[in-house]
């Protein structure tokens, strides 16, 4: 259900693949990616999508009520994929929700088709948001509007994640992959130790880590 592929270039992409279930997670679809990402410490970029018109629904309801909703799992990946020395695009096919956040968050881009919707139901459901998925939402969108995704529960279309500044930019969807391709072209032409230290620049952080 988790697909992956590295090219010769080090273009990593993993795309989610689970269309029937609107790409709802599982434990076993979340280790995958763990496993992957943590082991892909030579990958020059990595674009992240999923199959189908939901990118993810975020965890698999049996598996939540199974645990899944309070799983460190979660912060596992994000913490997996922001660590990758690398540049990383989240290209969302469609609606993001819930715990997936977690991992679009962790990206440096976030492009999307124009009918994605962004939606994190914490407050309806009774479950606290991961701590990092709180914190790096604020960084990029401002308290009052974090707080009108997890706490007002706010449902906010493609446009006015736009706007806000949680998406970078909107794409037909016939052009989302070339999109995302194009913007990790740079990094994977330039000099690896080069794309690193211009990364980790762009992010507030010269020190090589």
């Amino acid at each position: 259900m988790i697909e992956h592929h590295q090219d010769s270039r080090g273009l990593l992409t993993l795309r989610l693949n689970r269309p029937d279930k609107a790409n709802a997670l599982t434990p076993e679809m979340l280790e995958q990616l763990i496993e992957i990402v943590q082991g892909a410490r030579a990958a020059r970029a990595l674009i992240l999508t999923g199959t189908g018109k939901v990118f993810s629904a975020g965890a698999d309801l049996d598996a939540a009520k199974a645990g899944l909703a309070t799983s460190p799992l979660w912060e596992e990946l994000s913490a997996a994929l922001a660590g990758l020395p690398c540049l990383k695009v989240a290209a969302l096919n469609g609606t993001l929700a819930g715990g997936a956040n977690g991992m679009a968050l962790a990206c440096d881009i976030r492009i999307a088709v124009p009918t994605a919707k962004v939606f994190y139901p914490v407050m309806q459901l009774g479950y606290l948001p991961q701590p990092s998925d709180a914190a790096r939402m604020r960084a990029l969108i401002g308290p009052a509007r974090t707080k009108m995704i997890l706490v007002a529960g706010q449902k906010i279309t493609a446009q006015q994640a736009y706007e806000f500044g949680l998406i970078d930019r909107i794409v037909a969807p016939e052009d989302l992959m070339a999109e995302a391709e194009a913007l990790v072209g740079p990094s994977l032409a330039a000099q690896p130790d080069i794309a690193r230290a211009i990364l980790r620049a762009a992010a507030g952080d010269p020190q090589e880590k």
